[in-house]
């Protein structure tokens, strides 16, 4: 059985996403020729949650993968979540006032 956060499953198109984010982690840190036990000491956590966080397992702390993102010299990377919030900007534009002008007096 598949343990699960606040008794809930992500929706499967997340999980694949999270697949996806703990597979680039692996990739980064082989490119790096590093070992999990180096990135684990590196990112003060065990390398059991270092093996969790390259499955994606959404149970592990964003404060982990920050530690990993880290300890990889990857942190500025977490600075691109939600960069491109297009939708929020279109919304935010929709809302704003548009103040008309009063005619100039002669």
């Amino acid at each position: 059985m598949v343990k699960t956060t606040m008794g809930t499953k992500l929706p499967r198109k997340l999980e694949m996403k999270m697949q996806t984010v703990g597979e680039q982690i692996r990739l980064a840190r082989l490119r790096r020729n590093l070992s999990i036990a180096q990135v684990a000491e590196r990112a003060t956590c065990s390398p059991v949650t270092i093996n969790r966080v390259e499955k994606g397992s959404p149970t592990v702390a964003i404060g982990i993968y920050l530690r990993v993102l880290y300890a990889l010299q990857l942190e500025d990377d977490i600075l691109l979540l939600a960069q491109k919030d297009e939708m929020g900007r279109a919304l935010q534009d929709l809302s704003l006032k548009h103040r008309e002008r009063a005619s100039k007096k002669v």
